[in-house]
């Protein structure tokens, strides 16, 4: 029997590569099984299952110990323990699953909380190694105060120089005075 070019003998698999595991081709998602999980998890936590739960088994145990013609379970409640034992036996593994993809996002937050604290510490010892340059620069740049104290020094020692010139010349008389007509 010969097949057509373009189609295989097994429904589209290439007999030249092994069949991936699982049954009939299906495959098997962690991630949605895990949400599932996480699911059971947080609904088995609440106060709200615990009260329904409550009520079921208050009912149940009234049920069978009262009415005496809807008896399913005589006591000691054979079927309710079983019920139990089997929602214990899937709770367990299912919340510890949850538990151990919360760590993982919880590690994961943690790693990137890390990583942006260290951008955050680089950034900030960059900026005041900045700022710290900038006031070294600034150190050396004159401000107007610093103009203003010179300027004023500067007219102090004027005046203080030409007092002392005053002392030590004597007081222009008018033959010193030139004859041009202008005042000495």
């Amino acid at each position: 029997m010969k097949f057509p070019a373009s189609s295989s003998p097994r429904d589209g698999d290439e007999l030249s590569q092994p069949r991936r595991p699982g049954a009939f081709g299906r495959t098997y998602d962690p991630d949605a099984f895990g949400r599932f999980a996480e699911a059971i998890a947080r609904t088995l936590g609440t106060g709200r299952f615990l009260v329904i739960q409550t009520i079921i088994v208050g009912a149940w145990i009234t049920l069978n110990a009262f009415a005496w013609q809807l008896r399913w379970d005589k006591y000691p409640f054979i079927l309710l323990n079983l019920a139990f034992s089997t929602q214990a036996a899937y709770a367990a593994p299912l919340i510890l699953l949850a538990q151990n993809r919360q760590d993982d996002r919880d590690r994961a937050q943690s790693q990137d909380d890390r990583d942006v604290n260290a951008r955050t510490q680089a950034d900030t010892e960059y900026l005041a190694r900045e700022l710290s340059s900038v006031r070294l620069t600034l150190a050396d740049v004159v401000t107007a105060d610093d103009l203003r104290q010179a300027v004023d020094r500067v007219g102090q020692a004027l005046e203080d120089l030409n007092e002392r010139l005053d002392e030590l010349l004597p007081a222009p008389t008018a033959e010193d005075r030139p004859d041009d007509g202008t005042p000495a």
